[in-house]
């Protein structure tokens, strides 16, 4: 049986990473894909990189198991922290999501630019080396997101728990004159109306999940890995605590897709 068939595997820290699955799944309509959400261990951003090593690993090995043909790491921490050790490890394609500063750095008016993401992403080494080899010079200011990725994860999208860390974490920003914020982790798309309502229509917020889609595109065409065949993909959610908050998410995709609570 020809692997192109076989599914995409992506996994996050819980839910957020279905912000990428809704990118590759609008760009590959056909491809059966398979999400693992560790929302029991969330958020990864808190945690040590052996802890967020051993995680991943533990994630991939379970996608690999079923038969996925490419592994798409739909979480900033656990890229900046553990895509090294996966492509040393495994012989799949696997794909990583990195905050999308370039672009911003690219775009600036102002040379400002905020990035919010969590602890573990911003002490990376792989963030700091991206930072540092920037070919502009912006002024980047850094805000850990602590509690955005909880509420989220609780069903709190539009709380206003939500709306008080936002101000906190956001005005900083916009009295620094940023011009461009980027969102370094994959639950923050979701909070995208609440940002630009505080911080105006002038300031462009940007997130890396269409690029993520691309890039999974080119790879899976370079290993001539994508499925051609038009048919209805198979799109399965696998959850290890509350599935009722993906469901919540994916609302509009239902009942095209299925979501089950396992124990992983």
């Amino acid at each position: 049986m020809t692997k192109t068939i076989h599914p995409i595997g992506i996994f996050d820290s819980g839910i957020g990473g279905t912000s990428i699955w809704k990118e590759i799944h609008s760009l590959l309509p056909f491809e059966d894909t398979l999400y693992l959400s560790d929302s029991k261990n969330a958020p990864y951003g808190n945690k040590t990189k052996d802890e967020i090593v051993h995680l991943a690993i533990k994630n991939t090995e379970y996608l690999l198991e079923k038969n996925s043909k490419i592994i798409v790491i739909a979480c900033n921490t656990a890229t900046t922290n553990a895509i090294k050790v996966l492509r040393q490890n495994y012989d799949v394609p696997i794909i990583g999501i990195e905050p999308a500063i370039k672009p911003a750095a690219l775009r600036t008016q102002t040379n400002i630019i905020g990035i919010l993401a969590t602890k573990g992403t911003l002490n990376s080494e792989l963030f700091e080396t991206t930072s540092s080899n920037l070919i502009s010079n912006p002024k980047i200011i850094e805000q850990i997101g602590e509690g955005l990725v909880d509420l989220i994860e609780n069903g709190k999208i539009i709380s206003e728990e939500m709306d008080a860390l936002l101000n906190k974490y956001l005005n900083p920003m916009i009295e620094a004159n940023a011009d461009h914020i980027v969102l370094g982790c994959t639950h923050y798309p979701y909070l995208k109306p609440q940002i630009q309502k505080i911080v105006g229509s002038s300031v462009t917020i940007i997130d890396s999940g269409h690029a993520v889609a691309i890039q999974t595109k080119n790879v899976l065409s370079k290993h001539q890995l994508l499925n051609t065949q038009k048919r209805t993909a198979t799109n399965l959610f696998l959850i290890n605590k509350n599935k009722s908050v993906l469901s919540n998410i994916l609302s509009d995709y239902l009942p095209s897709i299925s979501i089950e609570e396992v124990d992983f």
